[in-house]
């Protein structure tokens, strides 16, 4: 896998010289050396300056920034400025604009709106990466390139007259006939059969607003590698005429492998943490996890690059003048953030942004400096988190975060279920009602990501998968899976497995398809659950009387194998006394099949069933501290405790450890502060 390799955690901002008279920057540089940053980000929307005519460069503006940002020590990652064209170029080539599924262009005055297939737009893309690359290839100031902005931010579908075109290419590539493509989108329902290329198109509007899902599916396939064409013109460039500086681009966005960019493009990847967005778009039902869900989204992170970058560390209130309004972070929260990206493998982490923007769309985005540019609360805070990073960083640097558990992903199923309504939002619930369970009952997990190339070494470092609704499996990852059980493995599977095929089609075959075998059950019967229906309750066999609620969709489960267990039972309605929940021995291993979507309390249940518990067993902790690992090839532990609560929290101690950040030696009874975090050795 590319991960980021550095000796020392590395601490930053993102800055913009372009924003700010030039007497400011030398005292803001000086500011940062002194908060312990060591490294800035800067040019990324700056085409205008680079090329403010067509085909007339100037490099001046950032060579006196980067001139003085290396006077000042500072490590500088450059930009590629192609997610804002000038308007130069989209007024003289409109065809540049992305445009919406009805058909409307949009214009310039944002950003992100270009589309990847505009021959011309790829061609001047790639003439200013290789004009910036080739001047500052050398430079002692710069150590790597980030592609683009944000790839997929603002929008992931694109609707231009280039990106139909490239579409058919593409398809005609992957199907070869339109036999094969008629064959694979089932066109022969309602009449789609296609008797020419150019009757070929990206989805358009239809009558009820729903496409054919297999088109549909193969579009979001074909988008993500337009972006992955578009960075990868940029790659190309960059290692030819800067091989001695790393490559990478920022941020996890919609209809983008960003797994197979990284293998194929990049040195590692980089993320973009903002977990006050838990403010205004929290996680829904029981317990929310609120800000502690990132750890989800950095596992995620952490499944494409063991240690990686976070270019864009949130350090304030967040707001577009129209858009995402965020209350401010409590004192001590911007602090927490950014161990809980280090403690989940973030080797380098950049503020966003080093002083708020006095003009522009994000004027209520703030950055560590307010406006006026005098010391706030903020601006404390880092300097805390520069000199105890100064302390730990080569310390921990390099560290993996260790796991025992893995969530199983795949962008196949991700991408089908945004149209699907019968297993999509189901995903969405049992993956949250997981990560509470595992992060409450201090159980680190790992999101894995189900490639083609994928092989079972890298499943048997897991004792658990979960794999809660994955429509779409293949035989070849049904195989795979059934070796990882049979190896000794522990497999759970929801509802609403493995009843398509690689194109979206049903199987002709008893639910769950390509894992009956495996499991040991047959679907006898299922239902959504309506909103004017009562769902039945599942009740746990041999011993307490253990109910939990199953509501959205139920299975009724029929055993086919003797190595299978009932583990749990519907207990009223039409399904009484019908298996929900079994465990089936195969092999030196159990797959577990459930036949609903997981609760939180039915995720704690089997947590329970299989034994897992949290990895260091001479502490004890509250519910509101995370738990998280990192660990060397030599063995060399470090615990990070994250406490989200803005109330102490007390934790138990068994035996002494010492606290890396104070370097207090502690045992027994600790109370930790509100957003407070330990480290220990």
């Amino acid at each position: 896998m590319k991960a980021l390799q550095v000796p020392n955690i590395q601490l930053g901002a993102c800055y913009y010289p372009e924003h700010w008279p030039e007497g400011l920057w030398e005292d803001d540089y000086k500011r940062m050396r002194e908060l312990g940053f060591s490294i800035v980000r800067m040019a990324e929307f700056a085409w205008s300056i680079f090329e403010p005519e067509e085909g007339n460069f100037s490099f001046d503006f950032f060579d006196r920034a980067l001139n003085l940002a290396d006077k000042h020590g500072l490590k500088v990652v450059l930009g590629t400025p192609t997610a804002t064209p000038p308007a130069w170029l989209t007024h003289k080539y409109p065809e540049v604009l992305n445009v919406s599924q009805d058909g409307v262009p949009y214009q310039h005055g944002q950003r992100r709106h270009y589309n990847y297939n505009a021959p011309i737009y790829r061609e001047l893309s790639a003439r200013i990466v290789q004009k910036m690359a080739k001047h500052y290839k050398d430079h002692p100031a710069v150590i790597g390139w980030q592609i683009d902005n944000e790839l997929n931010c603002e929008i992931n579908v694109f609707y231009s007259e280039a990106d139909h075109k490239a579409f058919r290419t593409w398809l005609q590539t992957k199907y070869g006939t339109l036999e094969q493509l008629n064959k694979a989108w089932g066109a022969v329902f309602w009449n789609q059969t296609y008797t020419d290329w150019e009757q070929v198109f990206l989805t358009r509007p239809t009558v009820s607003d729903s496409p054919n899902p297999h088109q549909a599916l193969d579009e979001k396939r074909f988008i993500s590698d337009s972006a992955i064409s578009f960075a990868s013109l940029q790659a190309e460039i960059l290692r030819g005429e800067a091989p001695n500086q790393w490559v990478t681009t920022n941020g996890l966005f919609g209809h983008l492998d960003n797994h197979k960019m990284t293998e194929e493009l990049l040195d590692f990847i980089a993320y973009d943490s903002y977990p006050n967005f838990s403010t205004i778009y929290p996680d829904n039902g029981e317990k929310p996890l609120l800000d502690r869900k990132w750890s989800w989204n950095l596992s995620t992170v952490r499944s494409i690059s063991p240690t990686f970058a976070v270019f864009e560390q949130q350090s304030g209130p967040g707001g577009w003048v129209n858009r995402m309004e965020q209350p401010s972070p409590k004192p001590g929260q911007m602090r927490l953030w950014t161990y809980q990206s280090i403690a989940h493998g973030a080797d380098m982490v950049l503020y966003f942004r080093w002083r708020t923007a006095a003009f522009g769309t994000e004027i209520y985005w703030h950055g560590i400096n307010d406006y006026h540019n005098r010391p706030n609360r903020r601006v404390e805070e880092a300097r805390v988190v520069g000199k105890e990073i100064n302390k730990i960083s080569g310390k921990i640097a390099g560290a993996h975060y260790k796991a025992e558990v893995a969530i199983l992903k795949d962008y196949d199923n991700e991408w089908d279920g945004e149209l699907d309504h019968w297993h999509g939002p189901f995903e969405q619930e049992s993956v949250s009602a997981w990560l509470k369970a595992l992060q409450y009952n201090h159980v680190p997990v790992d999101a894995l990501y189900i490639k083609p190339t994928m092989g079972l070494e890298e499943l048997l470092r897991y004792k658990l998968l979960i794999y809660p609704h994955p429509t779409i499996l293949t035989d070849e990852i049904a195989n795979l899976l059934k070796e990882y059980v049979l190896q000794g493995g522990k497999l759970i599977f929801g509802a609403r497995t493995g009843y398509k095929n690689e194109h979206g089609h049903c199987y002709m075959l008893p639910f769950p398809g390509t894992v009956s075998e495996l499991c040991g059950i047959s679907v006898e019967d299922f239902t959504l659950v309506g909103p004017h229906q009562k769902a039945p309750e599942v009740v746990m066999t041999g011993g307490e009387d253990r109910e939990f609620s199953s509501t959205r969709f139920n299975e009724v489960l029929k055993v086919e194998s003797s190595q299978a267990e009932v583990l749990a039972v519907y207990k009223n309605g039409y399904m009484a006394e019908k298996p929900a929940l079994v465990k089936h021995s195969f092999g030196n291993g159990f797959a577990y099949y459930y036949g609903g979507v997981f609760s939180l309390q039915m995720a704690e249940e089997l947590l329970k069933e299989v034994g897992l518990k949290q990895p260091i067993d001479w502490a004890e902790l509250p519910e509101k501290v995370e738990l998280a690992v990192r660990e060397h090839q030599n063995g060399e532990k470090y615990m990070f405790l994250l406490n989200y609560a803005d109330t102490p929290q007390e934790i138990y101690l068994e035996k002494e450890a010492t606290e890396l950040l104070t370097g207090e030696k502690l045992k027994g009874r600790i109370t930790m502060k509100p957003f407070d975090v330990f480290i220990f050795s």
